[in-house]
């Protein structure tokens, strides 16, 4: 079965927000990242890295958590569908054929080096461009949720999960996963 392998490292509830407060309920959640051991020895000014998130929760769900409380792979279960968050790879600045899946045009009748290029983007009226038109410009390197992926089975030990699918981004890159019922 094909199959993703997630290493899940620990997070820890460093705040929480309530409708009282805040007016509205989330949890803050803090996630550590170890660096590379050689890599620390030889800039020795780098520590390890954290990365903060705030999920926004029911009342009811928020309340469940406390400030220092541990949240690992326990808090899932094997067969349990969940999403999962990333940035997708960035693939920098690309043209319309290869962002947006233009055809381009015939490399024949009059058109000598232009195949790529998207052809007429409007009209004389109202002569301006239009936001969000579909143009040359930067691709990827966004977030991206896929919904619906099933955890397969979760090793404790070592803090890993197997999750039925292929999750957003590249390898070794950040993952936020959710369950679905929340």
């Amino acid at each position: 079965m094909p199959a993703t392998v997630i290493s899940a490292w620990p997070c820890f509830v460093y705040g929480i927000r309530t409708i009282k407060e805040h007016g509205y309920s989330a949890i803050l959640v803090k996630f550590t990242k170890k660096l590379n051991m050689e890599k620390e020895k030889k800039d020795q000014r780098k520590r390890d890295r954290f990365f903060y998130r705030e999920f926004r929760l029911p009342a009811t769900e928020a309340e469940k958590y406390k400030v220092g409380e541990r949240i690992d792979v326990n808090s899932f279960s094997e067969g349990e569908t969940v999403k999962i968050a990333g940035t997708s790879k960035g693939k920098g600045f690309q043209g319309v054929v290869k962002r947006w899946g233009f055809a381009g045009s015939s490399s024949t009748h009059g058109h000598k080096h232009d195949e790529r290029a998207p052809g007429s983007i409007g009209s004389s009226f109202p002569e301006k461009v239009f936001k969000g038109l579909r143009m040359a410009g930067k691709m990827g390197n966004k977030r991206i949720t896929v919904k619906g992926l099933r955890i397969i089975k979760i090793d404790v030990e070592n803090n890993l999960l197997a999750v039925k699918g292929a999750t957003p981004g590249v390898k070794n890159g950040l993952l936020e996963v959710r369950s679905e019922k929340v």
